[in-house]
């Protein structure tokens, strides 16, 4: 069975002038017939379990985080502000809160245990998710990577699935959506934005790594002095981006490899 690119098949269909289940079906077996179709990798069973994993984890956070948010506002309306306060601490200000009216507990009380079982079960599938990159080499390599964290690792680990799968580890950061658009036409030659194609969940994950490394990482390496050069003539947005493009490249020669990250320019040099 061959899983073929929905993008570069509708854009061939559409070419015809009726649509129809029938025109479909014989404008489909002409691609795949004259060979212009583009496959598509179809992941192992236990990269869809890892995919499974990671994101019930973001789903049951945007749930809590909504849940937060709607609590914040409800007290803002009765003139109350939570203000700074860490996940820990959350239930207790809200409480403390709603003990300066009349009823607003009671009201605000549901809320408050269903965030209290939605950041129960987000501990819960963290903990397996560190177990599992505990025990995988190819993550605990990845996370030399400064900037690069377990969630990171583990979602390029099912992201990616087969590294042999790209020829060259320059073409990573294209199928993820961190390359720019080009539009060329005669003596018109210009590029765009990213084209944002590919996984949108790898491709935050990786602009996060490369944020965290600009902004919050202390520890100096050859590949933050480049972003920085980057930022001072393009500015920090294009810095991150660039250095995510560029971190999708590096984790899959490290994963290819089985190497590790090196920090300076001399041990880059050597391993050349």
């Amino acid at each position: 069975m061959i899983c073929v690119e929905t993008r570069h098949m509708r854009a061939a269909l559409r070419a015809q002038i009726n649509k129809t289940d029938r025109n479909d079906a014989r404008g489909i077996a002409q691609m795949m017939r004259a060979g212009l179709y583009r496959p598509v990798h179809v992941k192992t069973l236990r990269s869809q379990k890892l995919r499974m994993l990671l994101t019930h984890r973001k789903l049951l956070q945007s749930k809590a985080i909504a849940v937060e948010n709607d609590l914040r506002a409800t007290l803002r309306n009765f003139g109350l502000k939570v203000g700074m306060v860490g996940a820990a601490k959350f239930e207790a200000r809200i409480r403390e809160l709603g003990e300066t009216i009349p009823d607003l507990a009671t009201l605000v009380e549901p809320l408050l245990i269903v965030r209290r079982v939605l950041r129960e079960q987000i501990a819960i599938l963290h903990r397996r998710l560190l177990a599992i990159v505990r025990n995988d080499e190819v993550c605990r390599r990845l996370m030399t990577v400064p900037g690069v964290g377990p969630v990171v690792a583990l979602t390029y680990r099912a992201t990616v699935d087969v590294p042999a799968r790209f020829r060259k580890s320059k073409s990573v950061g294209a199928v993820f959506g961190l390359t720019c658009s080009k539009y060329q036409s005669g003596e018109v030659d210009r590029s765009g934005r990213i084209s944002r194609c590919g996984d949108e969940m790898m491709r935050a994950m990786l602009y996060e790594a490369a944020h965290i490394m600009l902004v919050r990482s202390t520890k100096w390496s050859w590949l933050k002095a480049w972003a920085m050069q980057v930022a001072r003539h393009r500015g920090l947005k294009k810095a991150i981006v660039a250095l995510a493009r560029r971190l999708a490249v590096i984790m899959h020669r490290i994963w290819v490899d089985g190497t590790e990250f090196r920090w300076t320019r001399q041990q880059v040099a050597v391993a050349a």
